[in-house]
């Protein structure tokens, strides 16, 4: 949005068409982009550097947890951008927002909470789970068992 520390790569590896609708968790690597309607969580490796992008009439129903996000559609879950995330004036989120960075445009909306989580140290284990149930979404950030105690 104002060109500053992009995502290194935004080549996409995964597009999912405006007429297309999936059920079922995505998990992947590299660029993937949503013009339809994915319905489950949406997952990338935290240190990947992958990128989620969402157009304006592109629709996720489920968490997404992804190093880079470029949001101009709805996500209906908590998204957890491991390294940052950009929204568009036309984004729309109804969950709670987990960054390392943020932009956002005037117009975006966010129904839930902003919450800063500064990028842990290389090679440490990544401790969020994403959980789903009935109610939405939860992100635990408790440690893992190798971590406690």
């Amino acid at each position: 949005m104002f060109g500053r520390n992009k995502p290194k790569s935004q080549r996409i590896d995964t597009l999912i068409g405006a007429g297309t609708r999936i059920i079922g968790d995505v998990q992947f690597s590299g660029g993937f982009h949503v013009d339809g309607h994915v319905k489950g969580n949406v997952d990338a490796p935290p240190d990947s550097g992958a990128l989620l992008s969402v157009s304006d009439g592109g629709v996720v129903e489920g968490s997404v947890a992804v190093p880079n996000v470029i949001l101009n559609g709805t996500v209906k879950g908590d998204i957890l951008a491991h390294e940052r995330i950009e929204l568009g004036a036309t984004a729309r989120v109804i969950g709670n927002v987990y960054y390392g960075l943020i932009e956002m445009e005037m117009g975006a909306e966010i129904n839930g909470k902003l919450i800063h989580e500064p990028r842990k140290p290389v090679g440490r284990p990544q401790d969020w789970t994403v959980h789903s149930g009935d109610n939405g979404s939860i992100i635990d950030e408790s440690p893992s068992d190798s971590e406690a105690g």
